[in-house]
């Protein structure tokens, strides 16, 4: 089975010489498919829209950000936002943004990324956190504020800046401090002076690991891909699928949603994700294991690697689109949230979400004409895969008489995705949106999931459909 997925990943990548010949014959049949497919209900009596969507070049940690703080890179992705869709931010009702690892002097970034980009200090402001789907999180409160009807516009985004994150003293550091500050009288502040310890000096550096189990999601990722029978090179074609990929959106120029950034100390601006890099299936098989050494199978080419970047985007009612002149990009038809296991399942958002989203809207695998799941790991999404393709896993979790079944590849995830792109953990649930609304559209498809999972074995899955007034940009 696990070579079967390599294998039709790898063939997925590979234009065909048909390829030419498809895409004039879809051309000239999308307004009669388009029709003939299935439409979704609205759920929220309001059809909300996703009218479009920026954000800033994801780029490895430490590189050309590396001297900004978080809400600068949020500050540009505002402002970009504004800029591309041309509306005034005196109309936004409300900001929400997510961040998962926060700046101590910013904790409500999107606030100070607000006044930062001009927005009026009457416009409130909030910061959601569930870890990589941060920013799914400020989409889908931005939807249940609309449907609600306490506001209209809402802007929903996400930004990471994993080059410079908060590290703290020791607890007993900590400790000793505070009992300074609140010594009165100078034998009082020698006494704890002379109490420290060179323990005490020992840094507390955050991690990317699991508070309930004390594990690395690189760990877990490698037990995960063990589990259901992910094998190294498995991970290694798929890790190079999705740079290939990437690569070719790149240079067509299919990244619309990428705003460019100006830098301070730089001549030129930063206008591309630069975490994109094709290698040979030779030099991905000479690295060693990162986490489980020496026989994991995790490597640092099949993991997602550390961003830094931010993104933004803008929901509201279809009426009020409509009355503003604004031409949305899709429909926010659904979304849901699913938990399990964050020790075994850490990693299996989309098995549990994608099934449990068809479901609700009646849908099968074959009626979704894009697929935009998050990689955090290659071992992470052949398991998954295998999961969904399993009559194991669906009859002993999922509560189904059979297996889900395979998405189809050659849907899948077709400009790259995290592993390549990069990963910025608040800001990529907005790129997973604003990607699979843009292939709808580039695409002629109608219907798109989104998936991602998330630290705390939690997950997400959302349904977006083609707005008839999409247009490519």
């Amino acid at each position: 089975m696990a070579s079967q997925v390599a294998k039709s990943l790898v063939k997925a990548a590979r234009p065909t010489s048909t390829a030419k010949f498809d895409s004039a014959r879809r051309a000239l049949s999308v307004g009669a498919a388009l029709h003939q497919k299935k439409t979704l209900t609205d759920r929220t009596g309001k059809n909300v829209v996703l009218v479009d969507g920026v954000r800033t070049p994801f780029l490895v940690s430490f590189t050309d950000y590396a001297k900004m703080m978080p809400h600068e890179l949020a500050r540009n992705s505002l402002l970009g936002l504004l800029q591309k869709t041309g509306i005034q931010k005196e109309l936004i009702d409300y900001i929400v943004y997510g961040t998962v690892i926060q700046e101590v002097k910013t904790s409500n970034i999107g606030r100070e990324a607000a006044l930062a980009a001009g927005f009026s200090d009457r416009t409130p402001a909030h910061t959601v956190t569930m870890a990589c789907i941060s920013s799914n999180q400020a989409i889908t409160t931005g939807i249940g504020m609309i449907a609600a009807g306490a506001y209209e516009i809402i802007v929903a985004g996400g930004v990471e800046f994993m080059s410079d994150v908060p590290i703290r003293h020791s607890r007993k550091m900590r400790s000793l401090l505070l009992r300074l500050n609140r010594a009165k009288t100078p034998g009082q502040r020698l006494s704890l002076l002379a109490s420290i310890r060179p323990d005490y000096f020992a840094p507390e550096l955050p991690a990317v690991a699991e508070f309930s189990s004390g594990e690395t999601m690189g760990h877990s990722a490698d037990r995960l891909a063990a589990a259901f029978g992910a094998s190294r090179k498995e991970q290694d074609d798929y890790a190079l699928r999705s740079h290939t990929l990437a690569h070719e959106a790149q240079q067509k120029g299919y990244f619309t949603d990428l705003i460019p950034v100006k830098v301070e100390g730089k001549d030129a601006l930063v206008e591309r994700d630069n975490g994109i890099r094709v290698s040979a299936p030779e030099q991905l098989a000479k690295l060693r294991p990162a986490f489980i050494k020496p026989h994991g199978t995790v490597t640092a080419a099949n993991a997602s690697f550390l961003t830094d970047g931010a993104s933004a985007c803008l929901v509201m009612s279809e009426a009020k689109a409509k009355e503003l002149g604004l031409k949305p990009k899709a429909y926010l038809r659904d979304f849901t949230y699913v938990a399990q296991d964050p020790v075994d399942q850490l990693l299996l958002g989309p098995a549990y979400g994608i099934p449990k989203i068809l479901d609700k809207a009646g849908l099968k695998l074959s009626d979704i004409d894009s697929w935009e799941i998050h990689e955090a790991f290659a071992g992470q999404i052949l398991a998954n895969l295998k999961a969904l393709d399993s009559d194991w896993f669906g009859q002993t979790y999922l509560g189904r008489q059979a297996k889900v079944g395979s998405p189809d590849l050659a849907k899948w995830n077709k400009w790259g995705g995290s592993l390549s792109i990069g990963h910025p953990f608040a800001a990529t649930g907005v790129r997973l949106a604003m990607h699979t609304a843009n292939r709808l559209v580039r695409e002629d498809g109608q219907i798109g999931i989104i998936s991602a999972c998330a630290a705390g074995g939690q997950g997400v899955a959302m349904l977006l459909e083609r707005h008839p007034d999409a247009t490519p940009n």
